[in-house]
């Protein structure tokens, strides 16, 4: 199998190697200090403060999100949340779930942010902002750069979700102001799916030790009074987190988080210079370097998502909703090659030439 989807994606030898050895016991000190090393590199990672904790939960992307939402904000709060695609709403619901006073930024599918649309909600008082940077079902990036601006302007606490981006596109957590990043197993960290990370700055710490979190699996505090000592409150993924202790070591002796997005870049780059010459058009322009939303221009998109995998062996992402007769996406993140890009490209041509794709 040939994994092109946005996650889970592939993994290196060495991380699946971990995935096949017995799970060891974990209360001990041996798990304490490779927890230790994750947070460590983590924080790096994103250039956080010193200050900074993370925190690792054994649930998917989701759990995280929600973690987040139920431990930082309260009835107290006015939240302001991006809502561009799948993702987004799903903030939106999570902040309906647990009441939590907010309004949505409503975009159309494949829609960026603008100055023009953040002008509109200056000076009304939110107190929190939430945004998935990369809007996975659209392959939106939204700019960050814009965002932030405008939390500083108007003193607002920035959650920044960014799952599918960490890794892919620059993110420095402490040039940017964000006070709490999101990240997952299953992307860029090329690990199963199955772990969850949140990176908290001072301010999301303070709100975190101030608030009364109504829950005993997500209660942050737990977590960080745990993590203290390198452990979780509950039995986590043992596993997962051995293979991203491999992982995060791996990126850090090939060069560190640039390298790594560099090589990522240049996948991405490599794929859509060469889809020109198809009967393809990609999606937008803002996009960024982990996935590529690809249109079909006669052709039916889960054809040829089929075609992909039952002839090919080769996995790409289906899309729902609207556009899933029209729009496929690709990814770029894990453990892909430009030699990948190549069997990928080839299979496109050999279904172009038997009139599948056209």
């Amino acid at each position: 199998m040939l994994n092109f989807t946005v996650g889970p994606v592939m993994s290196s030898e060495e991380v699946l190697k971990i995935g096949g050895e017995q799970t060891p016991y974990f209360r001990n000190d041996e798990f304490s200090q490779v927890m230790l090393e994750n947070e460590k590199l983590m924080k790096e990672f994103v250039y956080a403060s010193e200050d900074s904790r993370v925190i690792f939960v054994t649930g998917s992307g989701t759990a995280a999100m929600e973690t987040t939402v139920m431990n930082v904000f309260t009835s107290k709060d006015k939240v302001l949340v991006v809502n561009g695609g799948g993702f987004g709403q799903r903030f939106v619901d999570l902040c309906e779930l647990h009441d939590i006073p907010h309004d949505e930024i409503k975009l159309d599918f494949g829609q960026d942010i603008t100055s023009e649309i953040l002008d509109e909600y200056n000076n009304q008082g939110y107190t929190g902002f939430l945004v998935n940077i990369c809007e996975t079902s659209s392959c939106v990036h939204y700019d960050l750069d814009l965002i932030s601006d405008f939390c500083r302007k108007n003193n607002i606490f920035l959650v920044v979700d960014a799952i599918s981006s960490f890794l892919a596109d620059p993110l420095n957590m402490t040039e940017k102001g964000i006070d709490v990043i999101i990240t997952g197993s299953q992307k860029a960290l090329a690990c199963p799916p199955g772990i969850s990370v949140i990176v908290l700055g001072e301010k999301a710490l303070e709100r975190v030790n101030a608030n009364e979190c109504k829950c005993m699996y997500f209660d942050l505090k737990d977590m960080l009074k745990n993590g203290e000592r390198g452990q979780t409150p509950f039995t986590p993924a043992v596993s997962i987190l051995l293979q991203i202790n491999q992982r995060l070591k791996e990126i850090e002796n090939q060069g560190g988080v640039e390298a790594e997005i560099k090589r990522i870049t240049a996948l991405a780059n490599d794929f859509r210079d060469r889809i020109k010459d198809l009967p393809f058009e990609i999606h937008c322009k803002n996009m960024g370097n982990a996935v590529t939303g690809v249109y079909c221009v006669n052709s039916q998109a889960s054809e040829i998502v089929d075609a992909l995998k039952k002839e090919y062996g080769i996995w790409v992402n289906p899309s729902g909703g609207e556009v899933g007769e029209k729009m496929f996406r690709v990814g770029h993140i894990g453990n892909l090659t430009i030699e990948d890009n190549d069997k990928l490209i080839e299979a496109f041509q050999g279904l172009e030439k038997r009139g599948i794709l056209k």
